[in-house]
């Protein structure tokens, strides 16, 4: 008699900033560059600005703030504050390595549109409830 190895699901994460594997391999490496893997976090933050209203951003940070949502996913630290998760909520970041070159691309469930630049987008309403408009601002 053969005994089954039960493999457990594998469970996506809904809230929060979702990294997958591949960026957060590319992150840890460049962590390691410049070597701050061991005291940095990946940050991931909105801010008003860009052809749709609001853009995305990174940064490495080793400072989280009290009210700010810390986490970890394929050993990477993730840090974002709760206006920025109000807007990426359920985001995916991703980085692909191609012939054109690498970059992180990062998919919202929020982002209503988005522009061609691929790093500003726009929701349907503000953090503080009011109505986003249905226009690029240029």
């Amino acid at each position: 008699m053969t005994t089954a190895t039960m493999i457990e699901p594998i469970t996506e994460t809904t809230t929060g900033v979702n990294l997958t594997a591949s960026a957060a391999a590319k992150l840890q490496e460049v962590l390691e560059q410049k070597g701050i893997a061991e005291t940095h976090a990946l940050r991931v933050f909105v801010q008003g600005g860009g052809c749709g209203g609001m853009q995305y951003g990174m940064t490495f940070d080793n400072n989280p703030r009290e009210d700010d949502e810390v986490y970890q996913q394929h050993g990477m630290k993730v840090i974002v504050d709760p206006v920025s998760l109000f807007y990426i909520n359920g985001a995916r970041i991703d980085y692909v390595d191609s012939l054109m070159g690498g970059g992180f691309s990062i998919e919202n469930p929020n982002a209503t549109s988005s522009c061609g630049c691929g790093s500003s987008f726009r929701t349907a309403q503000s953090h503080t409830g009011e109505a986003m408009p249905e226009s690029c601002s240029h």
